[in-house]
């Protein structure tokens, strides 16, 4: 039987020994028949970004740390992940951000990282607020230029998480909005953002046959009501 981590000992290998049916059931449904099922298919680091970001949203942290040797070895740099962590601040909340931080901290310097990692910055504190805007602006259309006016948490939300997060080196304004439609599907609870940002991701063309197959990938992770609660989100952003 194949470890879900390819062979190397972790912290899920004890399963294997202790629960060795149940490994193997999971085993099967997640690299063989959701990874190679027909039409679901995703390039390998597309569905690695994918899967850690749900990771993380589901707050899987003993999977994700199995998981993360396997994305860097499947082509995601350690910039990749490390701006990915940072923006689920954003959707997760910095309590549920840093033991994730710590492990990823870990996993890279374990593999000879050095660290900190470049700076990614791109906007400072006199123009997080305008460039935050006009990203809101480029994946939800032109009205968000003036929406962070509304009050203190869209200005917030057009500053800090758009103008801090999303305007940074690592990751491209389509990535982004695809780790977001993971932290929101796999945490649950988000509908209503999840139908936006489906569309957001739509809007950047990333269209509804990728958004099933980044669900269809990610299901093992966070079960079958989330991932249909996403599809159903997907479905109403695709209708709007």
């Amino acid at each position: 039987m194949r470890n879900l981590n390819g062979g190397i000992r972790t912290k899920m290998t004890n399963f294997y020994e202790t629960d060795p049916e149940f490994m193997r059931i999971i085993e099967y449904f997640t690299l063989e028949e959701v990874v190679k099922e027909p039409g679901q298919e995703l390039p390998e680091e597309t569905r690695c970004l994918a899967v850690l970001a749900t990771l993380l949203g589901c707050q899987g942290l003993a999977v994700y740390q199995d998981f993360l040797p396997k994305a860097l070895d499947g082509g995601l740099t350690p910039v990749m992940v490390k701006e990915m962590v940072y923006q689920a601040a954003d959707y997760l909340g910095i309590g549920r951000v840093m033991p994730f931080l710590s492990a990823t901290n870990e996993i890279l310097t374990a593999r000879g990282v050095e660290l900190p990692l470049p700076a990614q910055a791109t906007t400072t504190m006199e123009d997080r607020l305008e460039k935050g805007a006009d990203a809101q602006a480029e994946i939800f259309g032109a009205h968000m230029k003036e929406a962070w006016k509304a009050g203190h948490i869209n200005r917030w939300l057009a500053a800090n998480c758009f103008g801090d997060y999303y305007t940074r080196g690592g990751l491209d304004l389509k990535q982004r909005e695809l780790i977001t439609f993971c932290f929101l599907a796999a945490q649950g609870g988000c509908e209503p953002q999840l139908v936006a940002h489906a569309r957001g991701n739509m809007n950047l063309g990333s269209d509804r046959d990728f958004l099933i197959r980044v669900i269809s990938q990610c299901l093992p992770y966070i079960g079958y009501p989330r991932s249909l609660n996403a599809v159903s989100c997907v479905n109403k952003a695709a209708e709007s």
